[in-house]
């Protein structure tokens, strides 16, 4: 039960130290640069009972030190954007600050098939202890507020169908997905528009 605890305690630390670095980015850019590339941002730990389920689905042993070995998804950070730009802007700023990007899913250029979008980079989080520094892995995913607001809802629909969503929903879900991509293109066009006019 303790060491169950401490792979928790390890994880929370590594999205507390995320947060930190991302609400110090965004009040810089806020007054810095006069944009604020973050509208909000999420986290979350995986509970014991969820790592344990995954674990055993994979067929792996139900321990913290296989979780630990196995998993990158305990710890979790959503940031959500004004702007499809602003989403490859905080990963580059992520690379600068020489925190390891261990792997990129990128569903923006690439969309799943049932017309997800959203950047998610695993990375490597620095915690540092009293008395040694430890790495954690923590999912980051990166998305607009449009993208954002087609994944509740997919979600959602998710959730009330048991977890498939009805085949008459697919179609419409993946429609969904396009005019939301739509509207991303068009909000960014006049967000450079908006910029070379107001130089």
């Amino acid at each position: 039960m303790r060491r169950t605890g401490d792979l928790l305690m390890m994880h929370k630390f590594g999205v507390d130290e995320l947060m930190t670095k991302l609400r110090i980015w965004r009040e810089e850019f806020d007054y810095a640069h006069e944009h604020d590339p973050i509208e909000h941002i999420t986290s979350r730990i995986k509970r014991p009972e969820a790592i344990a389920a995954k674990l055993a689905r994979r067929g792996l042993p139900v321990s913290p030190e296989s979780a630990r070995a196995n998993l990158t998804d305990i710890a979790g950070v959503r940031v959500v954007c004004p702007f499809i730009s602003d989403v490859y802007l905080l990963r580059d700023v992520i690379r600068q600050h020489e925190i390891e990007i261990v792997q990129t899913k990128d569903y923006i250029a690439e969309p799943k098939p049932n017309g997800y979008r959203s950047l998610h980079l695993i990375i490597k989080m620095p915690v540092h202890l009293s008395n040694r520094t430890e790495l954690v892995a923590v999912e980051l995913q990166l998305r607009t507020i449009a993208m954002d607001f087609w994944a509740a809802v997919e979600h959602e629909l998710l959730y009330k169908s048991g977890g498939e969503v009805p085949e008459h929903f697919a179609a419409e879900l993946k429609s969904a997905a396009e005019t939301a991509a739509g509207l991303d293109a068009q909000m960014a066009s006049l967000h450079q528009r908006s910029e070379g006019t107001s130089g």
